[in-house]
């Protein structure tokens, strides 16, 4: 998966198309990331103790990874990445600009 946690991103495809988001984790076998305050779905939450009141919550779903692209730190573009390697380390490489972040 060439997405990471912390990574700006734009959904692509969905009802949330166009939107833009940071990545709040990843899964990876799943194949799936969750952003910030895209996809949201309600939750019932059943109250826990005696005499507390059950609550309606929204949080935010996972989301396939096919349905979301990077956005270039560097050139702010919607971009495919790459992979560089410099020495023994792997580095994520921008399509259109070739920048390395």
């Amino acid at each position: 998966m060439k997405i990471k946690k912390g990574d700006q991103v734009k959904v692509i495809a969905g009802k949330e198309k166009g939107k833009t988001g940071r990545v709040i984790s990843t899964i990876p076998s799943g194949g799936k990331v969750v952003l910030d305050g895209i996809n949201m779905v309600h939750r019932h939450r059943r109250p826990k103790k005696q005499g507390e009141k059950g609550q309606v919550i929204e949080i935010s779903s996972p989301m396939n990874v096919s349905n979301i692209m990077l956005l270039c730190p560097l050139c702010s573009k919607v971009v495919r990445v790459g992979q560089s390697v410099s020495g023994s380390r792997k580095e994520r490489k921008c399509k259109k600009c070739q920048g390395t972040f």
